[in-house]
């Protein structure tokens, strides 16, 4: 779905003069240090349960001061949730009754069917809220995790409905380009399929991986120990945060069980042709493998 989005905003000007952060880790503390690199964010708040995280963004300079209560999201001119998805929907019921009217809601949660569902209903009048996913990260968590330059030369992907504040979809949209995004429009079915496709499974075969390796008992030791580059790079992402992946298992459950039987149809083709010594096949096989991947280098 692609859409025109008025200039309605500068960059060479602060475009959030007070910016609401709940959960600075990776993903929130990544973004609030582009954004003051770049210069269009004015004061930005800490809010997480986690006091000694808060405490650590602080220090980093990640946010400029931590939050007294929730009241104190009322100053924010923008709210960014950056928390799992399975509690968006609850972290958003707190706080949206506290924003200010004309102020923007938007979330960095890598599923947005369940998140627009959980959270859409609860959105008062005068609240504008702007789904996204910013399509970057690390295998790391926690506002030690951030990186300001996380987001250069990586997609963006936006997925506004239907009543979409427009004016709150253009300032959504030049903050991430400001980050250095390519900012991607795209419906929210759209999104959770791709996303299941490019990340969520990758990341169910990285676990699938690890665990099938670490639990082999033919020999006493440890055979992890002698993974060599190959397979800690393939495995890398098998030390991103558990909890999150769980909630995106759970969340984009459907998006992801289709692609999973893909995989396995692959996966058992592949295993026949080993199994029947088809040389050809897997010659086949691994070509047009090849191919395809070499293909987005």
């Amino acid at each position: 779905m692609e859409m025109s989005v008025p200039e309605t905003v500068s960059s060479s000007r602060v475009l959030v003069p007070c910016m609401a952060l709940i959960g600075p880790g990776l993903i929130g503390g990544s973004l609030a240090l582009a954004l003051r690199e770049a210069g269009v964010v004015g004061e930005i708040i800490g809010f997480d349960r986690d006091e000694d995280n808060l405490r650590l963004a602080l220090e980093l300079g990640i946010i400029d001061r931590i939050a007294r209560d929730d009241a104190d999201v009322s100053q924010a001119d923008l709210v960014f949730l950056a928390t799992p998805v399975l509690a968006l929907g609850e972290v958003a019921g707190r706080y949206l009754p506290l924003m200010k009217s004309g102020a923007v809601l938007t979330d960095g949660g890598s599923v947005k069917g369940r998140v627009v569902e959980q959270i859409l209903p609860l959105i008062p009048e005068g609240i504008h809220f702007v789904p996204g996913h910013p399509i970057s990260g690390t295998e790391k968590s926690g506002a030690a995790a951030a990186i300001a330059g996380l987001y250069r030369n990586r997609r963006c992907i936006l997925t506004p409905l239907p009543q979409t504040d427009p004016d709150a979809l253009a300032l959504v949209r030049r903050l991430w380009e400001a980050a250095g995004s390519e900012v991607v429009l795209m419906e929210v079915e759209k999104h959770d399929r791709i996303l299941a496709a490019i990340s969520h499974l990758p990341h169910m075969v990285a676990y699938s991986l690890v665990n099938a390796v670490g639990s082999y008992d033919r020999y006493e030791e440890n055979i992890l120990e002698y993974s060599a580059g190959g397979f800690r790079d393939f495995t890398r992402i098998a030390s991103s945060d558990p909890l999150m992946w769980r909630d995106i298992a759970l969340t984009n459950r459907d998006a992801l069980l289709e692609m999973m039987e893909r995989c396995e149809a692959f996966f058992a083709e592949l295993k026949e042709d080993v199994r029947k010594g088809e040389g050809e096949k897997l010659l086949e096989f691994f070509q047009r493998s090849k191919s395809m991947r070499d293909a987005i280098l």
